[in-house]
């Protein structure tokens, strides 16, 4: 199945805050944005909705997946599992959550080996830490730039300095986020893999 946006996505989440620290504590951050990702010349856009360690992005155009087109896709790492809305069949396409597969709830990174504070510097019209983050990760070794939110320690952007990747959240708002956005709608149902299905895997 093609991913969305995601591949280390990178959904910044919710940061290390704390209260010692004046932040939000972490799990409580609520906010919308519009989130880009650029990958070797191409350019995917979807709206995100996150409140704490739920996530719904609405695709700017449909993602594919093994049971057709998708729109919208709600990440529920406490579940463990990504759901993907299949509008037409009212069925929802459960897959399990990998720490790769999605924009980080921390700014630590899958595999990161090393961390250091270039300094201030303000994405998105707000204040931030630049840092450089170096990772290990299934035996690929990159780096990145990583901007993390002063106020939320939410990741607002994400660059690597060794592929053109990038990801980042343009017009992000803080903003209370209503529970049925991460919630499976009502009428739809789960899919369930016929047993052939799960002895390919």
């Amino acid at each position: 199945m093609e991913a969305g946006l995601v591949g280390i996505l990178c959904l910044s989440g919710v940061g290390q805050a704390s209260e010692e620290d004046g932040r939000s504590p972490v799990g409580q951050v609520e906010f919308s944005a519009s989130l880009v990702k650029r990958v070797e010349g191409r350019r995917f856009e979807a709206q995100v909705f996150a409140k704490g360690d739920r996530i719904r992005l609405e695709y700017k155009y449909a993602v594919k997946t093994e049971l057709g087109y998708s729109s919208i896709e709600i990440i529920r790492l406490d579940k463990r599992e990504s759901w993907f809305l299949l509008a037409q069949r009212r069925q929802i396409l459960p897959v399990p959550v990998k720490p790769e597969e999605i924009l980080p709830i921390q700014p630590t990174l899958p595999g990161e080996t090393n961390r250091n504070l270039v300094g201030d510097a303000t994405t998105v019209g707000r204040t931030s830490k630049l840092y450089e983050v170096r990772v290990d990760y299934n035996g690929r070794n990159e780096r990145f730039y990583e901007w993390v939110d002063d106020e939320t320690g939410v990741v607002l952007k994400l660059v690597s300095q060794d592929r053109d990747w990038s990801i980042e959240y343009v017009r992000f708002r803080l903003s209370s986020q209503p529970e049925y956005y991460f919630e499976e709608p009502t009428g739809y149902q789960r899919w369930v893999p016929t047993s052939a299905t799960q002895e390919r895997g």
